[in-house]
């Protein structure tokens, strides 16, 4: 039984890293590809470490996996406002399709 759970859990986390993927070739600009690879890949990951855990159980490399799940959920949403951050102030120009520009009016409501 645990088999088969852990193998629907790394199921899931694959169709999850795999969407992650394809999201990181078809969105138009670094912003939305950021998002896809936090969101989910990050998901997906995650799902996979928890997958191996229910499939190993309390070994060694069962909780290797639910440190290498928590490392990951801490570091991941880090790393992507880093990105994004640096990408800004480099001057890269969102999608033309992008609704609004927090970054963007903030700056310009502190010049004022």
């Amino acid at each position: 039984m645990t088999s088969t759970t852990a193998c629907i859990i790394i199921g899931i986390g694959l169709a999850f890293d795999l969407f992650g993927a394809i999201g990181l070739v078809r969105l138009p600009d670094v912003y939305n590809r950021v998002q896809a690879a936090t969101k989910c890949v990050t998901l997906g990951t995650c799902l996979i470490l928890v997958g191996v855990f229910v499939e190993v159980g309390f070994s060694a490399l069962g909780i290797k996996a639910l440190f290498c799940a928590l490392f990951v959920i801490l570091t991941s949403p880090v790393g992507a406002h880093a990105i994004a951050r640096g990408a800004h102030i480099s001057g890269v120009r969102l999608w033309e399709g992008s609704v609004a520009d927090k970054y963007e009016e903030k700056r310009l409501s502190e010049e004022l």
